[in-house]
């Protein structure tokens, strides 16, 4: 499975279960995660979520082939693609969601960070969100939560250059938690999901609610906004030439572009 998930202990585990492709994630994989959240909100035995990978790697971002197969415009069987559900079901969650990271987070693998509750990174943490280099835009409402964790100016070379940023580095801009050494990070993130378990799940749903409340509906607009550019650059000439590029193992030339 590519996926795995587990429930134990009032926590929904989600892990990234597809090393040999550095945890890369396809539409079946967005549509089982998805498939998980929206249980776990109607599952009162679940009082936390925790997303992870492998000590290793986070996720790599989106597997690219399978991405221009099921590109955003394809639709799932409700008709809403894959990775949308997830993300909506990750961002209106009422749950807490905790997220424990080591090595690389690509693409959306920071993206959904911007999501969650709680963030503990492994000192080998690298995010990146390198839309820019693929000739594409911000994602899910990333151009507008990355500047109000980080501030404008180091939120725009983030999102501008898409290099990518040490563990060290998202912790000195307050995008994570806490910082540990990899061995202590999924004990570290297990035991503080179990804290939250073990806390009125009605307290912990009502302090989620109340600090969010007065940016899900501008959240969810600037999704809407976002992931309708991001879907019209996918089948601009700069987004080809970068896809091109990656396939062939080169570095894509952009300069013939105005």
């Amino acid at each position: 499975m590519d996926i795995l998930t587990q429930k134990e202990n009032g926590v929904l585990t989600i892990n990234f279960n597809r090393p040999e492709k550095k945890n890369a994630i396809t539409a079946a994989m967005y549509q089982a995660m998805a498939d998980a959240l929206k249980d776990a909100e109607t599952d009162a035995t679940v009082r936390a979520i925790l997303i992870t990978g492998k000590p290793e790697i986070f996720t790599a971002g989106n597997d690219l082939e399978d991405f221009m197969k099921n590109a955003p415009g394809a639709a799932a069987q409700s008709g809403v693609p894959a990775v949308y559900q997830f993300m909506q079901a990750l961002s209106q969650s009422s749950k807490p969601v905790v997220a424990a990271v080591s090595g690389a987070a690509v693409g959306i693998g920071t993206t959904l960070l911007l999501h969650c509750d709680l963030v503990y990174l492994a000192d080998n943490a690298k995010l990146s969100m390198p839309f820019t280099q693929l000739g594409l835009c911000p994602e899910f409402a990333s151009s507008m939560l990355l500047q109000q964790v980080v501030g404008y100016p180091r939120a725009a070379e983030k999102l501008m250059l898409g290099e990518a940023f040490s563990a060290q580095d998202a912790w000195d801009m307050g995008f994570a938690t806490k910082v540990l050494p990899l061995e202590e990070l999924l004990p570290y993130a297990q035991k503080q999901a179990a804290k939250l378990v073990a806390l009125p799940a009605s307290s912990i749903r009502t302090t989620k609610r109340l600090m969010k409340s007065n940016q899900t509906t501008v959240i969810i607009a600037k999704m809407e906004e976002e992931n309708k550019n991001f879907g019209t650059m996918l089948t601009a000439p700069e987004a080809k030439e970068a896809f091109t590029a990656f396939f062939q193992k080169r570095k894509p030339d952009f300069s013939q572009f105005s």
